[in-house]
């Protein structure tokens, strides 16, 4: 086969939206694409929101997805709550937000599902100057002319490439949940739909917004609200009773929602009626399966080494309160798509120029969000000198001017 016949291959490393969003972009830029996911099950979101951000709705353009009223709900404002349930203040922003599930439910269906596999764990990469293999724990490999790390905050990929990059915790968690719409009652509805609501306590916040409900429709009745309430949790104090399951085992950093013990449960749900406004309070208290995330930030030196591109959480993940952690990998995949295109689909020209633009991003949109973090974390080091400096961050107008909102980096 001649060179100008060739059609470039990629591996990308981990079916997720970012793994996904990549490989539809290449996909229909003429190359031959796999994606290989670890788990051996198809992938769940736990009902976890997504903010949406033009970079995202580019990158579904460019894989021809419609942007229509499915995507997500449109939110017309914002309101903050004070702990009896009365209005601090309000502020105009519009905005549509999604889930995890809509999102990868579309991008899947996108993507020809013969080049899609699962059970897939990435074992080890080799590579030389004509292609770069893929080694995986079930005995199979797989080569091509470039490899994309899209495998997320653990990344296999990142911890045989740049192993001294690893996440930091951050000094707290956020609980998280989606509750149906029909579920609330009338006034709570009222106070919550169709907006993007606040509710500050002395030493933590919660926020929350409708999306899809669980079966996916944004139409009304059919909604879930879906809640983020970040709380100072000490890594050796805290931590570890939280990770602890029903059965005794302790987990490291995070557990599967069904083994959360009930008394865990139970403790966080009377700390919202103590903390929250009643709005929220019943948001948590009528959520089905509650989960919990411990919060990190990674930052990777380098997102290019040889043939092989990092994308999305695998190379840099920010705290939530930019709101921007698809939205980045989409943006990473657009930057990587159409450096490629630039370069004749060679990685070794187009991935260095990838790197520059994208570490430059995510080290900026990393900053951003330990800045709007900052008073939670202060929090965790019991720093009163710290809190006081973060303090400007933790108001009604600071919390809806600049959390999750679309901005230049």
């Amino acid at each position: 086969m001649s060179a100008a016949s060739h059609v470039p291959r990629a591996l990308v490393i981990g079916g997720s939206l970012g793994g996904l969003l990549a490989a539809n972009l290449l996909h229909r830029q003429g190359w031959d694409v796999e994606v290989f996911e670890q788990s051996a099950e198809p992938l769940a979101g736990r009902g976890a929101g997504i903010i949406t951000h033009p970079d995202l709705f580019a990158a579904l353009e460019h894989i021809g997805i419609p942007v229509d009223d499915s995507i997500g709900v449109d939110i017309e404002g914002r309101i903050t709550f004070d702990q009896r349930g009365a209005v601090l203040g309000t502020l105009d922003i519009k905005q549509c937000l999604t889930t995890w599930g809509r999102l990868h439910t579309l991008l899947l269906g996108a993507f020809p599902a013969e080049r899609y596999h699962l059970g897939h764990a990435c074992m080890r990469i080799e590579q030389d100057s004509a292609s770069v293999t893929a080694l995986f724990h079930n005995g199979l490999s797989a080569a091509g002319d470039l490899l994309i790390g899209a495998d997320g905050i653990r990344s296999s990929v990142r911890g045989q490439l740049a192993p001294d990059s690893r996440p930091h915790y951050a000094g707290y968690i956020a609980w998280r949940g989606l509750v149906d719409e029909n579920l609330l009652t009338p006034e709570t509805h009222r106070d919550l739909f169709p907006k993007f609501a606040f509710s500050l306590a002395p030493r933590e916040h919660i926020l929350g917004y409708p999306v899809a409900g669980f079966g996916n429709s944004t139409r009304q009745g059919e909604r879930s609200f879906n809640y983020v309430w970040y709380r100072p949790t000490h890594a050796g104090r805290e931590l570890p009773d939280l990770c602890t399951d029903i059965h005794g085992r302790r987990h490291d950093m995070a557990i599967p929602p069904p083994l959360i013990r009930p008394a865990v449960l139970d403790a966080m749900r009377a700390a919202a009626r103590e903390h929250l406004s009643p709005q929220f309070a019943e948001v948590v208290e009528k959520t089905r399966q509650p989960f919990f995330q411990a919060i990190f930030d990674l930052e990777s030196p380098d997102m290019a080494y040889g043939r092989v591109a990092m994308l999305g959480d695998a190379a840099f993940v920010a705290r939530p309160h930019v709101g921007m952690g698809v939205s980045k990998a989409a943006g990473d995949a657009l930057t990587l798509a159409s450096l490629l295109n630039r370069h004749d689909n060679d990685p070794l020209q187009a991935l260095p120029h990838y790197s520059t633009a994208r570490v430059r991003f995510g080290r900026a949109v990393i900053a951003h969000a330990r800045e709007l973090g900052s008073y939670l974390e202060a929090c965790d080091r019991d720093d009163p000198a710290a809190r006081a400096r973060a303090a400007h961050h933790h108001t009604p107008d600071a919390v809806m001017r600049d959390i999750a909102v679309t901005r230049e980096f």
